[in-house]
């Protein structure tokens, strides 16, 4: 797995990949404490608030960005978001009003929203290879994994020694070393877009459209929709669940370790897995296996008063990681089988928008109704979710998706160069939507 790191320019954009999700979690943590500060008791609702417009920011900004990434200098974009966001990382310790918390965020999260789109739109370009480009798919999914554990126990031990502002001056460096190693990668260049005359508003859902209209990737979505289900209960719920055990603030650490744990479990076989197995078959075995795993929960609590058996959690927990990590890892694989690179930002920012949509519903489901209906409420209404996810995948992704696909153009003259890549008796060639292909061939 790791012999893709001997290539340069991926070992470094992978390094600020991790360095700046490590700063990222510093300002979690450090974002929680700037909260209290200034507003008390209703911190919970300043960082709902702050969530809700970093969901915004993802689905409105991203879809902009991806639009006119592919007529902007690659490396410029991304190390102008790098510093952007530092800027704003160390502008956070001197506010002292709530507004102000929400506009940085703001220009926090839109700032994310155009680099990460764009950086996982660079990396297939770096990594031709299907193989080498799963592997890097999988060491992503565990550097975000690693983040969500060690961000807060390396906060934790920042915090013995200096105060909480200062975790917000780490993030920052974050930014800049990452910033740093974008500069120093040598970035491919991309073809000479096509001009396409479009409309701004065209322009801007270009990436949407081919999505909607690739039925793998509708089947993609889908499956999100199932993980967010999962790991929206995880994320909000947890602390609820393990404190109304009675147990401590380090079992909390403890479940969500073990939720990590499985995502990184599952990212580290799934490069073996789908040298055998198809994607298809991986991602919506994942997510019905979430769905069954949110079923028994809901089973059990609604039997049981709420009631969970510690190790019961733990396991579960566990099985949720992998289910979510087989669920959403090999994403990426469909978005590069389903574009040309001169839409590849546009589409990769689109997956990042629609996914948020689904994190968007998903959260509230959890948060609220576990508050004001229990914890077996919840877990039932997930598991619903998840099971609307997982079917529609089954039903909307083709079990028979070829690469390749014959197909006729009766709107081109024959001379057209595009029908110069005939085969005897069909036109046939590896099928995306774009200025060409407007329609998947037997969908309306």
């Amino acid at each position: 797995m790791l012999s893709i790191l001997t290539n340069r320019t991926y070992r470094h954009l992978l390094a600020a990949q991790v360095i700046a999700l490590v700063g990222t979690g510093l300002a979690t943590v450090a974002l929680g404490l700037l909260a209290y500060e200034i507003a008390g008791t209703d911190a919970g609702a300043v960082l709902g608030t702050a969530l809700a417009i970093k969901m915004v920011a993802y689905i409105g900004i991203a879809p902009v960005v991806g639009a006119y990434a592919d007529r902007l200098p690659r490396k410029t974009l991304l190390v102008a978001m790098d510093v952007i966001r530092a800027v704003v990382a160390i502008a956070l310790p001197f506010v002292d009003a709530v507004w102000q918390i929400y506009l940085l965020i703001f220009l926090l999260q839109s700032a994310s929203a155009a680099f990460t789109p764009t950086f996982q739109a660079t990396i297939p370009d770096i990594l031709p290879d299907e193989e080498e480009y799963t592997t890097a798919l999988s060491l992503s999914r565990l550097a975000y994994d690693l983040e969500s554990l060690l961000s807060p126990i390396l906060a934790a031990a920042l915090l013995t020694v200096i105060n909480f502002h200062w975790l917000f001056a780490g993030t920052s460096v974050g930014f800049v070393i990452s910033a740093m190693l974008v500069v120093t990668s040598a970035l491919p260049h991309r073809q000479a877009a096509k001009k396409i005359v479009e409309s701004v508003w065209r322009k801007t859902t270009r990436g949407a459209r081919i999505y909607l209209r690739t039925p793998r990737l509708v089947g993609l979505l889908a499956v999100t929709l199932a993980a967010a289900a999962g790991s929206a209960m995880v994320i909000v719920n947890t602390v609820v669940i393990v404190k109304g055990m009675g147990r401590s603030e380090e079992d909390v650490a403890l479940a969500l370790a073990a939720y990590g744990g499985g995502s990184m479990l599952a990212a580290l076989i799934l490069p073996r897995v789908l040298r055998s197995i198809s994607d298809r078959s991986v991602m919506i075995a994942g997510a019905f296996l979430l769905t069954a795993t949110l079923s028994v929960f809901a089973m059990m609590t609604l039997g049981t008063a709420g009631l969970i058996a510690w190790p019961f959690l733990l396991g579960g927990w566990l099985v949720l990681g992998v289910t979510y990590s087989l669920s959403v890892t090999p994403g990426g694989r469909l978005l590069r089988r389903s574009s040309n690179e001169g839409d590849r930002p546009a589409l990769f920012a689109a997956q990042f928008a629609l996914s948020h949509v689904c994190w968007l519903l998903a959260y509230p489901v959890a948060g609220q109704i576990g508050a004001n209906s229990g914890m077996g409420v919840a877990f039932l209404a997930l598991a619903a979710i998840a099971a609307i996810g997982a079917i529609s995948a089954l039903w909307r992704w083709p079990k028979v998706d070829p690469e390749e696909i014959a197909h006729e153009h009766p709107e081109l003259p024959s001379d057209h160069p595009h029908l110069s890549r005939q085969f005897p008796g069909e036109h046939r060639h590896a099928f995306v939507i774009d200025e060409l292909h407007g329609r998947w061939p037997g969908r309306p």
